[in-house]
């Protein structure tokens, strides 16, 4: 296998995923639902999203695998969203991006050339 086609694969499998959990309303419920379960206005209430926009994600969250729904009949009936493994795995996936939106898009505008400074002289250390 050339490195070409093995970059087309590994290619393939980011943008399999992110056209998954990608879009801004799948990946806002996915890291609010890392809290735990919540009810459906309590999604809505979070996220800011609209009834009809979040009930759309959810069930396709839902589809996906990433989402379980569990309605409590009840009254006052109640429905009720938590993460699936599937879902609860990507937890560590958020972890990462906040770590590296806390250093790259959060830090100070010279923070990234020093940084690239720093790696560099490390490679060349080597």
């Amino acid at each position: 296998m050339s490195s070409d086609e093995r970059y087309d694969e590994e290619a393939c499998s980011v943008i399999d995923s992110l056209q998954q959990i990608g879009s801004q309303w799948r990946l806002i419920v996915l890291h609010d639902l890392q809290d735990g379960e919540k009810r459906f206005n309590e999604l809505k209430r979070s996220t800011d999203a609209s009834s009809r926009t979040l009930s759309r994600v959810l069930d396709d969250l839902g589809e996906m695998g990433f989402v379980n729904r569990r309605l409590e009949e009840d009254a006052p009936v109640a429905t009720y969203y938590s993460l699936t493994d599937k879902g609860r795995s990507l937890c560590p996936v958020f972890d990462e991006i906040e770590a590296w939106a806390d250093e790259w898009l959060h830090a100070p505008p010279n923070k990234s050339a020093e940084t690239e400074t720093n790696a560099e002289r490390e490679r060349i250390a080597e």
